[in-house]
């Protein structure tokens, strides 16, 4: 199986988890690229599957080791990465990785493995729009949901250097396009 990687990002609250989800679902040749992360675990998260939680040094160690194919500090102190290992173990298993991370991140793994990887990025139909998603999540403080919105600011600057653009106004037609897109690059019906 060629060695190829998918790679959705979005401004948070955007609906990318969902459809990845729904992408995960629906396309057994998919499988989720679990990120490491030196952020502190959510009370429903699992050490393994949703992330791999590593302190601040573990995760230095492992850039000393090159054992990213990407990483970033994606807010203050807080460091995201894709490792190399994860990728392996997925193509290992004759799939290939869903790769859900930042912009940056996105762009990174996207200079190094060129035209086997594919970037889509989900875009929301306003910023007015996805204020109110991150409002309705009841998870946001008033800080937060301005850094959030700041940074979704910045992200959607980096929209045009995305393989892919697509607009969730809608949930539904937003993952029947992201599921074309995917199918056409890898090739299945």
């Amino acid at each position: 199986m060629e060695k190829k990687i998918i790679i959705i990002t979005a401004p948070s609250g955007a609906g990318k988890t969902t459809i990845v989800k729904k992408l995960l679902a629906t396309m057994p040749v998919l499988a989720f690229s679990i990120s490491a992360s030196t952020r502190v675990p959510r009370a429903n998260e699992v050490h393994g599957k949703d992330y791999y939680f590593m302190s601040a040094d573990e995760f230095h160690a492992q850039i000393d080791q090159d054992a990213f194919a990407e990483y970033e500090m994606v807010y203050a102190g807080k460091y995201y990465g894709t490792l190399k290992s994860e990728l392996a173990r997925i193509w290992d298993n004759e799939q290939i990785p869903m790769v859900d991370i930042d912009v940056k991140g996105a762009l990174s793994i996207k200079e190094k493995y060129h035209d086997k990887a594919l970037t889509i990025f989900i875009q929301p139909p306003s910023l007015d729009a996805l204020r109110d998603r991150l409002s309705e999540r009841g998870t946001e403080t008033q800080a937060s949901l301005d850094e959030r919105l700041a940074k979704a600011r910045y992200e959607l600057s980096f929209a045009h250097e995305f393989d892919k653009i697509v607009v969730n106004d809608q949930l539904e037609k937003a993952y029947e396009e992201v599921k074309k897109l995917v199918s056409d690059f890898l090739k299945i019906s």
